[in-house]
């Protein structure tokens, strides 16, 4: 499929139709004559106030989108720290608490991709991650302190990391700003419908401008908390948001770690257990 626009102006033709709707608007409008606002300097100065709180909402979202890109990859990372050491006490050891360490971790990676598109509540993901010491009990023996210590920061890294995506999703930030911005820009564009100047295309002119920097900050505003709140369409047509991208990179990961993880297939279906492979077709 041919693409005709540059991503980067995508947003702006969604605004054009919404434009266009407010040209024809102010076309009749002018035409039956009910242009009764006079334009003055309150006016101008309510343009300015409502552009500044737009503003301010947009600055409030972009912070936690910003830490929002980091954040997977970090649990990701700390995910793929503990399986590793659990693969070296498998190979070096040959002992089976490595083997319930990296099966515990395949477990985990899928609960946390569940979680990601709400179908686990997060209790349920802190206690699974709560249930890493008892996978770390066992590995002490085989293992130095200072590997059980490490593996205890990782458990902590990713209790961190799922606190604050959970705090990023759930909580909106400054709700009462959104609505304050998204009526007065509502009022400001009917009013503009309204307004007289002297030049009619001067009148058109400054209307379509300024309605589409007001329409468009408040649809910045709103794709960016839709993304991150994971509560819209959008996320499954934008692969810029990173809980997206988690599932692609957890699943390399977990098949990183399946290729230095020797274990004895046929073996493990007779014991009735499934072998990591088909854990991740399944995932």
């Amino acid at each position: 499929m041919v693409q005709l626009f540059h991503p980067k102006w995508e947003m702006a033709v969604r605004v054009f139709p919404v434009i266009a709707i407010i040209a024809i608007l102010k076309i009749i409008a002018h035409y039956y004559n009910w242009e009764f606002f006079g334009l003055n300097a309150l006016f101008a100065a309510l343009i300015s106030a409502n552009i500044f709180l737009i503003g301010f909402n947009i600055s409030g979202v972009l912070a936690d989108f910003k830490e929002g890109e980091k954040l997977p990859a970090e649990l990701a990372s700390s995910i793929e720290a503990i399986a590793d050491e659990c693969v070296y006490v498998y190979k070096g050891k040959k002992a089976e608490a490595g083997k319930a360490g990296f099966f515990y971790c395949l477990e985990f990676t899928q609960q946390i991709l569940d979680w990601f598109y709400k179908k686990v509540r997060t209790k349920n993901i802190m206690e699974k991650i709560a249930g890493f010491t008892n996978i770390f009990l066992p590995l002490e023996q085989y293992s130095q302190p200072s590997s059980v210590s490490r593996l205890k920061h990782e458990q902590s890294e990713i209790r961190k990391s799922v606190l604050r995506i959970h705090s990023i999703r759930e909580v909106r930030f400054a709700a009462s700003a959104y609505a304050a911005a998204e009526i007065i820009s509502y009022m400001m564009i009917t009013t503009m419908i309204f307004l007289k100047m002297d030049s009619f295309y001067e009148n058109l002119f400054f209307t379509l401008f300024v309605s589409f920097i007001m329409v468009y900050m408040l649809l910045l505003t709103w794709m960016i908390h839709s993304l991150i709140t994971t509560r819209n369409i959008l996320l499954k047509r934008c692969l810029c948001i990173p809980w997206k991208t988690l599932k692609p990179a957890l699943k390399t990961a977990a098949k990183s770690w399946n290729k230095y993880f020797i274990l004895e297939t046929e073996g493990l279906k007779m014991r009735g257990v499934r072998p990591p492979q088909d854990n991740l077709q399944k995932g």
